[in-house]
Order: C-alpha cells, then sequence, then structure tokens
C-alpha cells in the first residue's frame, strides 16, 4: 500500500502545533510524581518564534511526553514554560503562559 504525502497539509498540522494559544492548559493535580524531564535539544533560533520546551502531561492515568515546538512570540513578553511541583501531598501542573517582560 502506497502512501501519499502532502506537503500542504503537513504545513497545516505543523502550524495548527505552533499557533494554538498559550494558556489553554488546564491547571491539574496528581498523586503520582512526574518522571523527570527528559533531555530535549531545541532546534536552532528561529526569529519571531520561541522555544517552548515539552513536558509530562498527566492523563488521569499515567504521564504522557509532549515533545517542545515554536510557540509565536509576542513583543514585550517572555515565556514561562509548563512545570510541575509538589504542594503538600500532591503534584501540581502549571500550564505555559506569557508574563509581561
Amino acid at each position: 500500500m502506497k502512501t501519499s504525502r502532502n506537503p500542504l497539509a503537513l504545513a497545516i498540522l505543523v502550524s495548527a502545533q505552533i499557533m494554538v494559544p498559550p494558556g489553554l492548559g488546564a491547571e491539574i493535580d496528581s498523586d503520582v510524581a512526574p518522571p523527570p524531564p527528559r533531555v530535549e535539544h531545541a532546534p536552532p533560533p528561529r526569529d519571531g518564534y520561541v522555544w517552548a520546551p515539552g513536558h509530562w502531561a498527566w492523563s488521569g492515568k499515567s504521564y504522557n511526553w509532549v515533545g517542545g515546538s515554536w510557540v509565536v512570540q509576542r513583543r514585550h513578553m517572555h515565556w514561562v514554560a509548563d512545570q510541575w511541583e509538589r504542594v503538600g501531598e500532591k503534584w501540581h501542573f502549571m500550564p505555559a503562559h506569557w508574563e509581561q517582560s
């Protein structure tokens, strides 16, 4: 069976991942500690974009790695990456977001 590759479809999918507005993620609590972050080598810099590193996402049953991606840069703002922090007996997820510089 031959599979065809459609460059336009691929470009649309990649653009959709890059342009997803940050802050759409939800804050989540988990009783299970996330694994250590994976070593991820960021690609070379791109004008007008910042690299959003990957993170562990909690599915409610297990953690799944979400690879890093490019995010369109915003003037006078800096990117704060997704992060897990321990709060009491639970692990709390703070989604990535933009902050004023």
